[in-house]
């Protein structure tokens, strides 16, 4: 079989594949797809459960919002060693048991985060919030890396993009939801300022982003254009970037806020499954799970330091604000870290557009008629289950 010309097989030699080899799909991989979305979308909503409602989870307990904000900043902390542990288990032990563990830690998580509402008289309430939140995240690098091996697994080659973005975008439709019940179900005498307007603009962010990633998917699906959606996706995100780190500084801008954040996750989130579809292309023969979890680790690791930085280059507003922090503080001053966000973004996207060219190195494999996958895959490494191809 030829290869296009630059060593990319294109949609009509993929797609010729499956007949070629008489490659078989079980319908119950909808069925396992779905069960995955569920665990990552749960997860995601124990995540940032308290993020919204944080002055009054804090005021209930007697802790400090510091104390509070560690629930949500114990995901990025712990997902950076244990993606390390998620990334064997995935290729090693296999998908089944991964999601196995990941949905025990998930529950054993969510009930020992329940115990200080349940139980009264507890001495240390913050340690069982800390302890059960710590437990999800660890659940947490299993479930995300988890949509790209599934794919790789269950699905032939013309649905994976669009089987990973659906396990993918659980996540954060699981963040929409903390974001919009807990301000819902958790009442206050006063009203609390601009709840979370920040939480209309982050359900926009995911809402979306979810859009995006449907139809970028499908027609990645279609086109296998993995390169060119990404690099764009990139370029149309560090646009919108720059005009968030500007407009954010007005006052009265909350349309423009609105509209600013839903085309972030248009163009920024609609990328991500994407961009881990790419990084399995890239990197075979290496597997899925690995592929896909160093991206997710070194994204967590980066974030963190990235969250570090701008926090640190805040400072207190000398002139009087229109709002007022819970301690009766004037709220800081972001200006500089927007503008480095926004530069960062420049940048990097720049270096992604110049430097990054790589041949789809599975979509060659699959192309070639002298090797397929299950050629060079020991059963150790199919999770002892059936695969999907499974040739005649």
């Amino acid at each position: 079989m030829v290869l296009p010309a630059g060593g990319r097989p294109g949609a009509d030699v993929t797609q010729a594949l499956g007949a070629l080899w008489d490659y078989r799909v079980y319908a119950r991989r909808w069925v396992f797809l779905l069960v995955l979305s569920l665990l990552s979308f749960s997860n995601a909503t124990l995540w940032l459960s308290f993020a919204p409602v944080a002055d009054m989870i804090a005021h209930h307990f007697l802790l400090s919002t510091e104390q509070i904000n560690w629930l949500s900043r114990v995901y990025l902390v712990a997902s950076i060693p244990s993606g390390v542990v998620a990334i064997w288990v995935l290729d090693s032990v296999g998908l089944r048991w991964a999601t196995i563990v990941c949905a025990w830690l998930n529950f054993a998580g969510s009930v020992f985060r329940t115990l200080p509402f349940m139980v009264g008289g507890i001495q240390d309430p913050f340690a069982f919030l800390m302890g059960g939140q710590s437990l999800c995240a660890l659940a947490q690098s299993l479930v995300v890396f988890s949509p790209a091996k599934l794919a790789a697994l269950w699905f032939p080659e013309h649905q994976r993009a669009t089987a990973n973005m659906i396990g993918t975008m659980s996540n954060p439709l699981g963040i929409l939801v903390a974001n919009l019940l807990s301000p819902a179900l958790v009442k206050k005498e006063e009203d609390i300022p601009m709840m979370e307007f920040i939480g209309l603009c982050g359900a926009l962010f995911i809402v979306f982003g979810v859009l995006g990633a449907l139809v970028l998917s499908l027609y990645v699906d279609r086109t296998k254009l993995f390169t060119e959606a990404v690099k764009i996706g990139f370029c149309l995100t560090s646009v919108v970037c720059v005009a968030f780190a500007l407009v954010s500084q007005l006052q009265g801008q909350t349309l423009a806020l609105a509209a600013i954040c839903s085309l972030l996750g248009l163009f920024g989130f609609a990328v991500a499954p994407i961009a881990m579809e790419l990084a399995v292309e890239c990197s075979f023969p290496v597997g899925e799970g690995a592929a896909a979890g160093l991206i997710f680790v070194l994204g967590q690791a980066e974030g963190v330091l990235i969250m570090v930085l701008l926090t640190a280059l805040t400072v207190r507003r000398a002139e009087p604000s229109v709002s007022t922090c819970q301690d009766g503080q004037g709220p800081l001053d972001w200006q500089v870290s927007m503008l480095l966000m926004a530069g960062l973004c420049t940048l990097f996207s720049c270096f992604l557009v110049l430097f990054f060219h790589t041949p789809y190195r599975r979509l060659q494999a699959e192309a070639s008629p002298s090797c397929s996958i299950q050629e060079d895959m020991s059963p150790a490494t199919v999770d002892r289950e059936p695969h999907p191809a499974a040739t005649p």
